[in-house]
């Protein structure tokens, strides 16, 4: 199934895609999709909501799409996790997952604007696979237990602002949480329809040029070892998410690629998760 919020923010609408891909208001079965609907044995829910024939058909045509899950009460980032991204930014391969956070108000819709903060030069792209926990991961025993708390996969771009991350000391929050620094979707795509998670390819474009063009195969830590590994240090809650790393071809790496600057396009891709396409504007 693929799941999405629709309307202004603040104020979206939640909506199913059926089969023939047609949308499907889900306010009979929920009035959000978040955390406590994913708790609440939501999916399944869904899934005999539209068996049954009970959910009415919506005209979603010209409306804003918002972030397929409403703010979520962590946003769990893992660096470094692509072998050919490390080696572009002179960084050696982790040997455990590299954990830092980026504040959960920077999540925003697929298609909305990203601002380049004040006094910015080094703000980055990262196109990333999402993880949307769809249970409570706390103290798993391994990573195979993972696949039972993962509600789907959604395409997420890690925005980072470069110095402020890595010249202006501290931790590397501070470069990952300028608002807007988090589109997320169009879709939450639910784990079955996605398959294994390991055979993704990702894409990122600016201004019509691909930049980023990587698969989750080449994931230095694959997808459930990743949420086994951070449920042994948090507890991670039904609408949590995880980015999960980036590919090589960011901004930051050995390339001749530029930051990016207000009038940009991004268009980010997942197979299939859908696509992102966004404008670059200023703070």
């Amino acid at each position: 199934m693929r799941l999405l919020r629709v309307g202004d923010p603040g104020s979206e609408l939640p909506v199913v895609l059926d089969e023939s891909g047609h949308a499907r208001d889900l306010r009979p079965v929920t009035s959000e999709i978040s955390g406590d609907f994913l708790a609440d044995d939501g999916m399944s829910r869904v899934r005999d909501a539209l068996a049954g024939g009970g959910l009415p058909t919506m005209d979603i045509t010209g409306m804003r799409i918002g972030a397929p899950v409403a703010r979520p009460g962590a946003l769990v980032c893992i660096g470094l996790n692509y072998s050919d991204h490390a080696a572009e930014t002179a960084a050696e391969p982790p040997l455990e997952p590299v954990v830092f956070m980026k504040a959960t108000n920077t999540v925003v819709g697929p298609n909305d604007t990203v601002l380049v903060p004040r006094t910015s030069v080094t703000t980055d792209y990262e196109v990333e696979l999402a993880v949307v926990l769809g249970a409570t991961a706390r103290y798993l025993d391994s990573p195979q237990d993972a696949a039972a708390v993962i509600a789907g996969y959604a395409i997420s771009n890690d925005v980072s602002e470069r110095d402020f991350q890595l010249k202006r000391g501290g931790q590397w929050t501070k470069g990952k949480s300028c608002e807007t620094f988090n589109p997320l979707g169009p879709w939450l795509v639910t784990a079955d329809e996605v398959g294994h998670p390991q055979a993704l390819g990702l894409r990122l474009s600016v201004n019509g040029e691909l930049r980023q063009d990587g698969n989750t195969a080449n994931m230095l830590f694959g997808v459930y070892h990743i949420v086994w590994y951070l449920s042994q240090f948090m507890v991670l809650e039904p609408g949590d998410v995880v980015n999960t790393g980036t590919p090589a071809g960011v901004a930051l790496g050995a390339n001749d690629f530029g930051y990016l600057r207000e009038g940009d396009t991004v268009e980010v891709g997942i197979d299939r998760l859908g696509v992102q396409r966004h404008l670059i504007g200023q703070a």
